[in-house]
């Protein structure tokens, strides 16, 4: 039994580390120090260096000149790049989504789009960008595509330590917004629609952070 609950130990710390990143919380630069890690997540120190060491390979984090695991910078090409590829399969998805998805998943999109609005008004941006990300993956998982959903969460977790700046433009002025455009077509089941809004979405929705990334190349 040891083994399997060896596996599991680091099979929880490389879960609780990827949400970390894909929401925010570890940011670009940091140094992931094993012991402090390994406290911070109450996790001991062998799956958590597991876990550490398989993100590395994945390209979600990387090493240093001396070795030490840290939360890479996102480069304003790779940020495209990225992009350009979110553009595809989360438009892929999203169409699929439209032929596919259960009225009670569009409900679901309905429901985080409108918290994701409460905290516009409210200014709880922070919150926000955790609601995105879900409404994101959620619309990705309702067109039952399971290999893009796993890379469209990878790249998610690529991005995820910058997210805190999708907001530094200040909320997008558009009406209707293409969370709402986006449930619209999924209701009618019109895939080239759903498609076209979260590429919308995608396209304007991120100006915030490619902004940062511009502004970080030219401090540079």
């Amino acid at each position: 039994m040891r083994p399997i609950a060896k596996e599991n130990l680091s099979e929880r710390a490389y879960a609780q580390l990827r949400s970390a990143l894909m929401h925010g919380q570890l940011k670009p630069g940091e140094r992931l120090l094993l012991r402090p890690m390994s406290e911070r997540f109450g996790i001991s120190a062998t799956p958590m260096r597991e876990a550490l060491l398989r993100l590395v390979s994945e390209k979600a984090l990387a090493l240093d000149a001396r070795g030490t695991v840290v939360v890479p910078t996102l480069t304003l090409e790779q940020l495209l790049e990225i992009r350009s590829i979110r553009l595809d399969l989360e438009g892929r998805a999203a169409a699929e989504a439209a032929r596919i998805a259960s009225n009670e998943a569009i409900t679901e999109l309905e429901e985080i789009h409108a918290r994701i609005s409460e905290c516009h008004r409210t200014g709880a941006f922070a919150r926000a960008v955790n609601l995105n990300t879900a409404f994101h993956l959620q619309l990705c998982e309702s067109g039952k595509l399971p290999i893009v959903l796993e890379i469209v969460e990878r790249l998610w977790v690529r991005c995820g330590p910058i997210l805190s700046h999708l907001y530094d433009a200040g909320v997008p002025d558009w009406e209707p917004h293409p969370h709402l455009r986006i449930i619209a077509a999924l209701r009618a089941r019109d895939p080239e629609g759903a498609r076209a809004g979260i590429q919308e979405d995608i396209e304007r929705g991120g100006k915030g952070l490619l902004d940062h990334v511009r502004s970080a190349r030219e401090e540079d």
